[in-house]
């Protein structure tokens, strides 16, 4: 029993933790608590599921998805973000809860007030592990998160765009001299954090066979309390944060209630 709910919890940590890191990728770069990445985990459900059912691929879904949703966050970023930079840090929150908030009601018009399903929900075959019981899209949550996660790591360390974004975070002026251009780096940041949401936003889709307006709003609490755990601006913290709250909630269904 104890290592299926260990199993779960890292289960539920991995997805966690592809939502919060891209909440803490834009942290790092702008200080920006950046709220409104709840609406695009949702937006990011909505889009999978619909191109799912139209289309009968969960992959072509999901890559569209992302893609889809990563040019959203960048339009964020430059509609709602840029021209506040050299505000204090509270005026870009206010902005960002706002989005939020209007985000969830234009899914309520747009795509009804109740949830949405598969038409046939995807990788929902059981299999047995070592004598636990998990659904394939368990096994297929964590290799994704892994893949993706990995990813992110080797371009963050081992590309010269990585490493440009590396030095846009530790000093955006000293990188500015040095050529780069932080504009892009930026740009790039909320295309890659806003398609990390939407594949988060799939993946809860996938758990539950349901996408609903307001489906950001539990993420987006758990996120916020992930980056703080792990230290705000702190990928590899977000990480061992992410792990500990899914495994803390495993076995806290169980023993507290």
């Amino acid at each position: 029993m104890h290592l299926e709910l260990l199993i779960q919890g890292l289960i539920y940590g991995s997805m966690y933790a592809v939502i919060a890191v891209g909440l803490t990728l834009v942290y790092g770069l702008l200080r920006i608590l950046h709220v409104a990445h709840a609406g695009l985990f949702a937006l990011g459900a909505y889009l999978g599921l619909l191109i799912t059912n139209a289309t009968g691929s969960l992959v072509l879904g999901m890559l569209s998805s992302a893609a889809l949703v990563g040019v959203g966050g960048m339009l964020i970023y430059r509609l709602c973000y840029q021209p506040i930079l050299n505000r204090p840090p509270h005026v870009a929150l206010i902005a960002s809860i706002g989005l939020f908030i209007a985000m969830e009601e234009i899914f309520r018009l747009i795509f009804g007030p109740y949830g949405l399903t598969f038409t046939h929900a995807p990788l929902q075959a059981i299999v047995q592990f070592a004598g636990i019981t998990l659904r394939q899209v368990d096994l297929a949550i964590v290799a994704g998160s892994l893949t993706l996660l990995g990813g992110l790591a080797w371009l963050a360390h081992k590309t010269r765009i990585g490493v440009a974004w590396r030095a846009t975070v530790d000093d955006p002026q000293m990188a500015k001299s040095f050529g780069i251009s932080v504009l892009k780096v930026r740009y790039l940041n909320f295309f890659i954090g806003s398609a990390l949401a939407a594949v988060g936003g799939i993946y809860v889709s996938l758990l539950s066979n349901l996408v609903e307006p307001t489906m950001g709003a539990v993420p987006s609490y758990k996120a916020l309390a992930i980056i703080v755990l792990g230290g705000l601006g702190n990928v590899a913290g977000t990480l061992i944060a992410s792990l500990v709250l899914g495994v803390v909630e495993a076995f806290g269904t169980i023993y507290v209630g």
